[in-house]
């Protein structure tokens, strides 16, 4: 196990906008803040800058809101263009009441309003209110920024993208991974002893959730402008996790 885990957030990112070279703003900000990657390093980055990137906004005004998105609308107080985006980046509405929409969004994890968010998104084009969507796939996402990365550096690396998830059991949000390439999501130690001999029997970390908090504590989560953060003494071994691996299957979830 490493001595200590270091987190850097990356100066001087600037706004990012459709079709960017995200990875090739990365490196800038890496060189500028004098880091040279290394085998093991992980890069977290927000979920915005990599939706922004590849295009994923919404102008409100150009949404037909469904007859449902309607019903919905006046159940939850919400605009009825914005839940009509919900319900096509969701599988299912698991609740819907005042200032509130519950979905299973359609990469599997439960969130409020498909993760599609007001907060930072600047105009795109035509005048009127803009969201942004979530990646389309953020495990290849971060597949993507990963091999860009490695071939720059030759380094073996990780790639976390997190996005802010409240949780139904506790008050706030909390960073979340909702894509990764190149590290573990899970670890495993049912089987292993602990200091006192007994064997673990259910014991599962979701070490990338575990850093995905660590590193939006660094990103904040209003107007401080560091979505990209640099971590080096990750405590586990680099592997090839998925977001799939975080999800508890639908046969043994017992909160909805």
């Amino acid at each position: 196990m490493p001595r200590g885990l270091t987190l850097t957030p990356l100066p001087g990112i600037p706004e990012v906008r459709p079709g960017d070279d995200l990875a090739g703003l990365v490196l800038q900000a890496l060189r500028r803040a004098g880091i040279a990657l290394q085998d093991g390093d992980v890069l977290v980055l927000a979920q915005k800058v990599v939706s922004k990137a590849e295009g994923r906004f919404a102008r409100l005004e150009d949404v037909t809101p469904s007859p449902r998105a309607q019903e919905l609308a006046r159940r939850t107080h919400k605009d009825p263009r914005l839940v009509e985006l919900v319900l096509q980046e969701s599988a299912a509405v698991l609740r819907a009441v005042p200032g509130v929409l519950i979905v299973e969004h359609r990469l599997g994890f439960v969130c409020a309003n498909a993760g599609i968010d007001r907060s930072n998104v600047p105009p795109q084009g035509p005048e009127g209110e803009w969201v942004l969507l979530l990646p389309r796939d953020p495990d290849a996402s971060a597949a993507r920024l990963r091999a860009a990365w490695e071939r720059a550096s030759g380094a073996r690396l990780g790639v976390l993208i997190v996005d802010s998830h409240g949780r139904a059991w506790r008050l706030g949000t909390v960073g979340m991974a909702i894509g990764l390439a190149g590290l573990p999501a899970l670890v495993d130690l049912r089987g292993q002893p602990d200091r006192q001999g007994y064997v673990l029997q259910v014991t599962q970390v979701a070490v990338a959730d575990e850093l995905a908090a660590a590193a939006s504590l660094m990103m904040g989560q209003a107007a401080e402008g560091t979505p990209v953060v640099h971590v080096r003494g990750f405590p586990y071994p680099l592997a090839e996790g998925r977001l799939a691996h975080l999800l508890r299957p639908r046969e043994r979830d017992l909160f909805r």
